[in-house]
């Protein structure tokens, strides 16, 4: 039961940070593109293969703490249905460029973490 807290406390605050970024880039640099959830995908993608390694090979910490950063904060933290949420929004407000530039930017960011591995 401890465990499921911890990925609930986790993701509660991934939730809230992911709202906090995504709303702060937005007012930086406006709504014209979905950069809030590219930046937040791309940043959540990098911690968790930084975080992953370090608690996992580096850090020695509680299994439950391990879990609440990992699969709580960042779990809930990065998403990949807000992503999609956003494409078919440009896409049915007619900015077909805007979803393709989009999905390209996301699928070359993928591929260059696949073939880094």
């Amino acid at each position: 039961m401890t465990i499921y807290l911890a990925i609930a406390f986790g993701g509660s605050l991934g939730a809230v940070c992911r709202y906090w970024v995504s709303t702060s880039t937005y007012s930086w640099l406006g709504t014209d593109f979905p950069f809030g959830t590219l930046m937040v995908n791309v940043t959540g993608s990098f911690l968790m293969g930084l975080l992953a390694v370090l608690l996992t090979q580096k850090i020695n910490l509680p299994e439950e703490l391990k879990l609440a950063i990992l699969v709580g904060f960042l779990g809930s933290y990065t998403t990949f249905s807000t992503f999609a949420m956003d494409g078919l929004h440009w896409l049915n407000n007619g900015a077909i460029v805007k979803v393709a530039m989009y999905i390209l930017i996301r699928i070359g960011y993928l591929g260059g973490r696949i073939l880094l591995k």
